[in-house]
């Protein structure tokens, strides 16, 4: 079988992305950052979906950027609550990692380079989303060209046929139409994790914009989210 590299957060976004990868004819080969976010728990919530997807090899790999800070997630900065959902992505909010969508798929062409994997999927949305620079089209367009440029395996590539493709099929949904086509898939939505601020115990906070971006999704799709909140 063909091979995909598939950026696993433990996220809707990410675990839809990986099926429709899977659903393509590829083998997954799943790549999870530990970078140091507040939200922790989502890397069990990776290997969960890792292992339901039945990908050949999961990688998590650490990278530690709250030794860089400037972000909610990875700072001791409150993460913003009740924001409502037709304000969310009117601008860039502090939950914002700085490059961090550049460096996950650096790491994650790094991946596929040395296992032979030509695509790289990632779990982006530039519709309803929290307004992320690098959730964006032209985003991916430039790293797919970057990352052509960048590898030896892009240089040593027929001129006609390029070495690796940055895949995002999710770029031009909204979070309501993820979540039908990843049903449709038969993606287990309860082993997910989106929320930026869990409690202890694990539990979604239901307020954050993550949160309230999920929780609108689902109830538009006519569909119960399957995960317990705290709220």
């Amino acid at each position: 079988m063909n091979k995909a590299v598939v950026l696993l957060s433990g996220g809707l976004d990410s675990a839809t992305a990986a099926a429709v990868a899977k659903a393509d004819g590829y083998s997954l080969f799943a790549l999870t950052l530990d970078y140091g976010q507040r939200h922790r728990m989502e890397l069990e919530s990776a290997r969960r979906v890792a292992a339901s997807l039945g990908v050949v090899r999961h990688v998590i790999m650490p990278v530690n950027l709250r030794l860089f800070g400037g972000s909610a997630l990875t700072d001791d900065i409150d993460v913003p609550k009740d924001m409502t959902v037709d304000k969310i992505g009117a601008r860039i909010p502090n939950t914002y990692v700085p490059a961090r969508n550049t460096i996950f798929l650096s790491l994650a062409l790094a991946f596929a380079e040395t296992a032979g994997a030509g695509k790289i999927y990632i779990g982006v949305s530039g519709v309803d989303y929290s307004g992320y620079p690098d959730c964006r089209p032209e985003f991916i367009r430039a790293f797919e060209t970057t990352a052509n440029l960048a590898t030896k395996a892009g240089i040593e590539s027929s001129p006609l046929s390029a070495a690796f493709s940055i895949v995002a099929p999710l770029i031009h949904l909204s979070k309501k139409e993820t979540i039908e086509w990843g049903l449709r898939l038969g993606v287990d939505y309860s082993l997910t994790l989106t929320c930026y601020d869990p409690s202890p115990q694990g539990l979604s906070c239901g307020r954050c914009e993550s949160c309230r971006l999920r929780l609108s999704a689902f109830a538009a799709a006519g569909v119960p989210d399957p995960i317990p909140y705290a709220c």
